[in-house]
């Protein structure tokens, strides 16, 4: 990695915690300037916009989210038990971490309306959370963990967004009790559609 990538590379996973925190509109360059210690001509020397550090913000935050989600998967032999530890995830990081929460759901509420491309970054975000979820389900019909009738598709819809929301009412409440509850409810889901 080139010195100008490293300082690039830099810059991004410090603006991403203030973007997922503040918010898009909320940022402003001083505050990546603050973070980076760099001047104005540093950053800009590296993006042209705040709208593109944005974005690699969103990817890098994303990305890493998925590593996460990924890595408390590892090792668990039954589909049930990585549906489990997926929901275990949530449970224990999204909703206490500092970082601002989860960044589909940050980003996908304030870019909706005012930011195409996060929009559609954000829709392609979705879709592989939900596919994660489904390829899970579908593995466990194929090892015939699962009753045939649970519906890999529509399980991770109802999953992917019974987590969003309940992300976003824990963390506005200050309370992991719905979190809680949501991911009470999907567990015994799970367990009713268990071979």
């Amino acid at each position: 990695m080139t010195k100008a990538e490293r300082t690039r590379q830099f810059i991004i996973e410090q603006a991403a915690p203030i973007f997922n925190k503040k918010g898009i509109a909320g940022t402003a360059i001083s505050d990546i300037m603050e973070a980076t210690k760099l001047a104005k001509g540093g950053v800009y020397g590296n993006f042209e916009s705040k709208d593109e550090i944005c974005l690699e913000a969103f990817s890098y935050l994303t990305k890493s989210l998925s590593t996460a989600i990924n890595q408390s998967m590892e090792g668990k032999a039954s589909a049930k038990e990585k549906l489990f530890a997926l929901l275990d995830f949530y449970t224990g990081r999204l909703t206490k971490s500092n970082t601002g929460g989860c960044p589909i759901l940050n980003f996908g509420t304030e870019a909706d309306d005012t930011n195409p491309v996060i929009k559609q970054k954000v829709k392609e975000a979705i879709a592989a959370s939900q596919n994660r979820i489904a390829a899970v389900v579908k593995q466990g019909l194929q090892r015939g963990e699962f009753k045939q009738t649970f519906d890999p598709e529509t399980f991770a819809i109802k999953m992917f967004t019974m987590i969003e929301g309940a992300i976003l009412i824990s963390r506005v409440q200050g309370s992991n009790d719905h979190m809680k509850l949501i991911t009470s409810m999907l567990k015994a889901e799970i367990e009713q559609n268990c071979s």
